[in-house]
């Protein structure tokens, strides 16, 4: 075997070996619902065998270890520790506001925005985008979301396709804002809803900016008809859609994404227990954030009912700069965990394999199957259970994407010169 080595690289192969839990997360091409949420498919002293960043090989240690090609693999000793899918954060805010400035005051937000330049602006991104690494996502969706301001929307999407796989990968989704009911006169959100509908949509499509069109929901019920417009020229465009769910009247949201198929419904800490049965059997999957609601005075989401009722279920961070700066998946599987009730294994299933098709990638990340994409975390954990138990805690010991080591845990350094004593009182 040949040695493993520090610092970013792929190699042609690469055997991990001696995995304590080696979560596969093997299962059907579907989302996971039910009891199905609770069955991670772990494998005792597991192995996986990666060659040109697709899995090929997944199973015990000693069977994996005897494949041929196997010897002349880069290994990878896991002794110890839990491996598991990469993370997927089906729902951030990572882009917008710019640092500073409340997205409550959109006027300073947008201008800000305009004004600053690609380079400074994805440096900034960057920085996020890293620190997820570091945390176990390689998948993460961005969401616009600026307003009434095409310009601004539009200018963030095509800064964002220049993003694509640095360091992870990137799914965008335009996100269909309107003010307050009382911020704007009727004519002028009839007049931005059809810019946008003729107009900015068909560009998006055009230019292949965005895969999914979402909706800020407004309990206005002036909106609603808008709203419904959208939808119908999204769909009619070919971007599959999504709703934020995040306001009061949530049923009638649940209804409108129903109406439209949509892929997800987010938020939902407005919805009742009793609303589940709307999203069962229609193949949406609700996306929880759980630390949504520990930043803010909002209720926790359904999740329980949401299970019980068969509803798949998928967990994002919600990362936004002001109003919910976290992006460590490991914290909101535990929020999960803690504050709705999920089991751990629940958790996980719902933050990687259900979070890759709500993105519509399920196919190729989100579990640990021959012929998918070697999404890999190593975690500095014997049982995947600890992930409940360690709130902001980076557990992450190495991190890889397309079978090569985008992040590995280093040592802390040794204070060098003259040591003080301690200070005493």
């Amino acid at each position: 075997m040949l040695p493993y080595g520090g610092g970013n690289y792929r190699t042609a192969l690469t055997l991990i070996r001696g995995a304590r839990q080696l979560l596969t997360l093997r299962g059907p091409a579907t989302p996971r619902c039910g009891s199905a949420l609770n069955e991670l498919n772990i494998i005792q002293d597991g192995a996986l065998l990666i060659r040109d960043g697709v899995l090929k090989e997944v199973g015990l240690s000693r069977r994996v270890e005897n494949v041929a090609e196997a010897r002349h693999a880069v290994e990878i000793n896991a002794s110890g520790k839990v491996v598991m899918p990469c993370f997927v954060d089906c729902h951030t805010h990572l882009a917008y506001p710019p640092p500073g400035v409340s997205d409550d005051d959109r006027a300073t937000a947008t201008r800000t925005l305009i004004a600053a330049t690609g380079k400074r602006t994805a440096a900034r991104w960057r920085v996020h985008l890293e620190a997820m690494v570091r945390h176990g996502t390689t998948t993460a969706e961005i969401k616009t979301g600026v307003g009434p301001d095409a310009l601004a929307d539009f200018k963030l999407l095509r800064m964002l396709a220049k993003l694509q796989f640095e360091p992870l990968d990137i799914v965008t989704t335009f996100l269909f804002r309107l003010p307050p009911a009382d911020g704007w006169g009727e004519a002028e959100c009839d007049e931005f809803t059809g810019m946008v509908c003729r107009e900015l949509l068909p560009k998006i499509r055009q230019r292949k900016l965005a895969r999914f069109a979402d909706v800020a929901w407004n309990p206005a019920s002036a909106h609603h008809a808008r709203f419904l417009r959208y939808l119908g020229a999204a769909c009619k465009l070919g971007f599959h859609c999504k709703m934020h769910a995040d306001q009061d009247h949530a049923a009638a949201a649940i209804v409108m994404a129903m109406q439209h198929r949509a892929v997800s419904v987010s938020h939902l800490e407005q919805a009742a227990s009793s609303e589940a049965p709307l999203i069962a059997g229609s193949g949406t999957i609700a996306t929880l954030l759980p630390s949504a609601s520990f930043y803010t005075a909002a209720g926790n989401a359904p999740a329980r009912a949401l299970v019980d009722a068969g509803v798949p279920i998928a967990l994002g961070s919600d990362f936004h700069p002001i109003h919910s700066p976290t992006l460590n998946m490991q914290t909101v599987v535990a929020l999960a965990s803690l504050r709705l009730g999920l089991t751990p294994a629940e958790a996980i299933s719902a933050a990687t394999i259900n979070g890759a098709h709500a993105l519509g990638c399920g196919s190729r990340t989100g579990s640990l199957e021959p012929g998918k994409s070697a999404d890999v975390a190593i975690l500095n954990v014997s049982d995947y259970r600890d992930l409940a138990n360690h709130l902001g805690t980076n557990l992450v010991h190495t991190t890889m994407k397309g079978g090569a080591v985008i992040y590995r845990e280093g040592e802390v350094g040794v204070r060098s010169g003259p040591r003080a004593g301690p200070v005493l009182h």
